[in-house]
C-alpha cells in the first residue's frame, strides 16, 4: 500500500514516481519532459522521485525485437508491469506522462491500472495535439481521465479541449533547461534558419522546406538546418533533392545537451507544424535570442504572441510563412524586438516557477490520500 501520514495532512517529503518514456531512441517533447523532470526533482529535500520507463530496455537476449515494433510492445510488457508493481507500493503518487491514441493503451493504462490496484494517487500528464480526436472517439480514455486524481496538461489549450469533454486538467507549462542554452543577442539578422522538430507528418517539415525553396529565390545565400529524425525523413530528403536546394543541413537527432549548439549556428527559428500543442523547441528559441516564424496551429497561437513574441501563419500556408521569415530577416529591428520580447517570457517556463507548481499539486493530492 502506498506511504501515508497519519493525521490527514501531506506527508513531510512526497515519494513521487514517474512513469514515463526515457531518452532511448526518440528525442521527442515527452522524452524530454520526464528526463528533465526527474532529473530537477533529484536530491531535491521535500521529494524523493523514482522513474519506471514506458520503454524499458529489453533483456539482451531479446534485444532483436527491438526492430519490430508490435513485438517490441509485447516483449516490453511483463518488465513494465514487474517494474511498476515494486515501484508503485512505494509511493505516494503515480506521475504517468501520457500521449493520444495507441500510446494511452500500452504506456498510460497499465500504469493507471497498477496505482489503482494499490490505491495510489495518480496524475495524468497529458502532452498531445490529438487530444480532440483522442478524447472524441476515446470512452476510456475518458472513464481513466475523469477517475485520475490529476489531469496536468502544458498549456490552455488542452485545458479547453478536455473541458469541452467535461474533464477538468489544471496547466503546468512545460520546461525549459536554460543551463543548456546561451542568449545570442542578434542585432544583424542572417538568412540562416533552422527548425528543430522530428520528421512526423504532424511536424510539417517538408513544409519548412518548401517555404526555404520560396526564400531562396530572393535571398540565395539562405541556409537552413534541420534537426530531427523520424519516418518522414526519407521523404524530405528526396523533396530536398527534387527542389534542388543547396545548403540544407540535416543534423540529424540532436543530445538535449547540444542543442544550443544547433541553435547558436541559426538567426530565424522556423516551424510549420500542422498540429501541435505546447513545443519545447519554441520555447528553446525563446531561450537563444532566436526570433520564431510559426504556423499557428494547435496550442502556438497561446504560446507566441504574433506581432509581439513571433510572426504567425495560417496552417500550410507556405508562401506566408516564407514571407515572415523574409520579413524578420529584411528587419533587424523587428527581429531584435520579437526575440526580446520572447525572451522576457522564458523565467516562466523555468525550474524555479514549476517546481512550486508542481510541488502545491503533488502535496494536495498526496494530503488527500492521507
Amino acid at each position: 500500500m502506498p506511504r501515508t501520514e497519519p493525521s490527514g495532512a501531506p506527508p513531510r517529503r512526497i515519494e513521487l514516481l514517474v512513469v514515463g518514456p526515457a531518452l532511448r531512441q526518440w528525442l521527442g517533447g515527452q522524452e524530454v519532459q520526464a528526463d528533465f523532470l526527474v532529473r530537477q526533482w533529484c536530491g531535491d529535500p521535500e521529494v524523493r522521485v523514482a522513474f519506471v520507463p514506458h520503454n524499458p530496455a529489453p533483456p539482451r537476449a531479446l534485444r532483436w525485437a527491438e526492430r519490430v515494433p508490435a513485438l517490441r510492445t509485447i516483449v516490453r510488457v511483463p518488465t513494465r508491469i514487474l517494474a511498476l508493481w515494486r515501484a508503485v507500493r512505494r509511493a505516494h503518487i503515480v506521475h504517468i506522462f501520457s500521449a493520444a491514441q495507441s500510446s494511452f493503451l500500452v504506456a498510460t493504462l497499465p500504469a493507471w491500472c497498477v496505482a489503482r490496484l494499490l490505491g495510489t494517487r495518480t496524475l495524468i500528464h497529458y502532452h498531445s495535439g490529438r487530444a480532440h480526436e483522442h478524447l472524441r472517439r476515446s470512452r476510456l480514455a475518458r472513464h481513466v481521465l475523469r477517475r485520475s486524481d490529476a489531469v496536468v496538461v502544458p498549456s490552455r489549450y488542452l485545458a479547453e479541449i478536455f473541458a469541452a469533454h467535461a474533464v477538468p486538467a489544471e496547466v503546468v507549462a512545460n520546461a525549459i533547461d536554460v543551463a543548456e542554452l546561451r542568449f545570442r543577442d542578434r542585432r544583424v539578422i542572417h538568412p540562416r534558419l533552422v527548425c528543430t522538430r522530428n520528421f512526423h507528418s504532424i511536424y510539417a517539415v517538408d513544409l519548412v522546406v518548401r517555404a526555404f525553396a520560396e526564400i531562396k529565390k530572393d535571398m540565395p545565400a539562405a541556409r537552413l538546418l534541420l534537426a530531427g529524425r523520424g519516418p518522414k525523413e526519407a521523404a524530405i530528403r528526396a523533396l530536398v533533392r527534387e527542389l534542388g536546394l543547396g545548403e540544407v543541413e540535416f543534423c540529424g537527432a540532436v543530445p538535449r545537451d547540444r542543442i544550443g549548439e544547433v541553435l547558436d549556428r541559426a538567426d530565424v527559428f522556423v516551424n510549420a507544424s500542422r498540429i501541435d500543442n505546447m513545443p519545447v523547441s519554441i520555447l528553446e528559441a525563446f531561450a537563444a535570442g532566436i526570433p520564431v516564424v510559426s504556423a499557428a496551429s494547435g496550442g502556438i497561437p497561446y504560446l507566441v504572441e504574433h506581432e509581439r513574441t513571433g510572426l504567425l501563419s495560417e496552417v500550410g500556408d507556405v508562401l506566408a510563412l516564407a514571407r515572415n521569415v523574409q520579413r524578420v530577416i529584411a528587419n533587424p529591428a523587428l527581429a531584435h524586438r520579437l526575440a526580446r520580447n520572447a525572451h522576457e517570457t522564458v523565467s516562466r517556463y523555468e525550474w524555479p516557477a514549476l517546481r512550486a507548481e508542481w510541488l502545491r499539486l503533488y502535496r494536495s493530492r498526496a494530503a488527500a490520500s492521507t
